[in-house]
């Protein structure tokens, strides 16, 4: 059996290697999964590469993640940068900031962005992420209709909140919801316009997702379910001034956030020639098939048919990558169990697996409106192999590892509902 990448052991680093003979990395993006490959391979092999980072944004890695508590007010931008410009520095890391790769020379083995800076590579790693996707409805183009990508994004719509009282968030999953809160915590009147029956279908059942909609609803916001937008419309000045939905509804808007979704972000893998679905396709060792010489981690990578976009996958990715840019080729990313939280505050939920419950499957839920708790554990026989949770989520963590290495729960399964620690007595 191949190792987790867990178990790459550290002390396996190879010896320092002279700088006249490093080899050349260069890292095309500047994100989460980008640099945190960097940082593992600084970890075994710190000698190994001459590092030249590109990223499109002016700035050194943020936690994007956490964007969502900036907009709300509970974080500046400060707060969520992860490396500082001397940390690249410390590390003899050349960054270019505000530069995104435009050109790969394969042949020749250079990078080359739209300004004419070139760097060339022995190896070269893309983490290019993803990109929102936005409806092509009339409209989506009109000023004060944004995405929520980065950190430009995030202060637009703090600028937007600061002057204005009317917002539409169209996309009731994740993002959508956290950019919902965040505006409505800076005073706008909030509309959330969401094509699906309930609010986050793909991390939620029924039931949990219309408490979170009457938790939200507290709050201020407005529900729009179950509906399709038809186009944006502009007002004096074109500015937007209302989306108006195919059912004939117009919601006043003087700031339309598209949170629909993400693509990976494909464009330059596609350019130069690289097998992409979904995703530049990759190898156990994060290797583009195309090449063996370009590896790709994070949200623009596919592997095995499935495009991750949360923070463990892509720092497990890391792992993987960077032992074998060091050259120890002991490691393989076998794919990841991934579970999901709201970054709401105040707000707990939490699901795993197949928490909808599939057939062959059997669901236990305990309800407790008094403490507004719902809790729901789906299983396979004695085989915990889902859980949804709203209201408390202390067990969340425990409840994964269970799914994750699917062992029989032993004469446990009628407690473990009331927690991990009443089961484990």
């Amino acid at each position: 059996m191949s190792p987790s990448p867990a178990s790459v052991p550290p002390s396996a680093a190879p010896a320092a290697t002279p700088a006249s003979s490093r080899q050349k990395l260069v890292v095309v993006g500047n994100g989460m999964a980008g640099v945190r490959t960097v940082e593992e391979l600084l970890k075994v092999a710190p000698d190994r590469y001459d590092i030249t980072v590109f990223g499109a944004e002016p700035h050194p890695n943020y936690n994007r993640i956490m964007l969502s508590p900036v907009l709300a007010g509970e974080q500046t931008f400060d707060d969520i940068v992860l490396n500082p410009l001397d940390w690249y520095a410390a590390h003899g890391i050349t960054l270019h900031t505000g530069r995104a790769v435009t050109e790969v020379d394969r042949a020749r083995r250079l990078v080359r962005t739209a300004d004419g800076t070139e760097a060339p590579y022995d190896r070269l790693l893309l983490a290019t992420g993803s990109q929102p996707f936005v409806p092509p409805v009339p409209g989506h183009d009109l000023p004060g209709v944004v995405s929520y990508r980065d950190i430009a994004d995030t202060q637009a719509m703090i600028d937007a909140a600061a002057t204005h009282p009317h917002a539409v968030v169209i996309g009731g999953g994740l993002l959508g919801l956290e950019a919902a809160n965040g505006l409505a915590m800076r005073g706008m009147r909030v509309t959330v316009v969401h094509i699906g029956a309930w609010l986050l279908e793909r991390q939620l059942d029924r039931e949990a997702a219309t408490l979170l909609q009457a938790c939200l609803a507290e709050r201020g916001l407005s529900f729009a379910l179950g509906a399709h937008t038809a186009a944006c419309l502009a007002g004096e000045g074109g500015r937007v001034r209302a989306v108006l939905l195919k059912d004939g509804r117009e919601l006043p808007a003087d700031l339309v956030v598209m949170a629909a979704g993400v693509r990976p972000d494909v464009r330059l893998a596609t350019a130069i020639g690289l097998q992409c679905n979904r995703g530049v396709l990759v190898t156990d060792t994060l290797q583009t098939l195309t090449d063996p010489r370009i590896y790709a981690v994070g949200e623009c990578a596919n592997h095995r048919g499935t495009a991750y976009g949360l923070v463990a996958p892509l720092y497990e990715q890391a792992i993987v990558c960077a032992n074998h840019l060091a050259g120890l080729g002991i490691g393989r990313y076998l794919g990841s169990q991934v579970s999901t939280k709201l970054k709401v505050t105040g707000i707990d939920l939490f699901s795993a697996g197949d928490f909808m419950g599939a057939e062959g499957t059997e669901s236990l839920v305990l309800r407790d409106p008094a403490r507004g708790v719902y809790k729901k554990l789906v299983l396979r026989g004695d085989v915990l192999v889902g859980a949804c949770l709203f209201g408390d989520i202390a067990d969340g963590s425990g409840y994964f590892e269970l799914i994750r290495r699917g062992e029989a729960l032993a004469g446990r399964r009628t407690s473990l509902l009331f927690g991990l620690d009443v089961a484990a007595a």
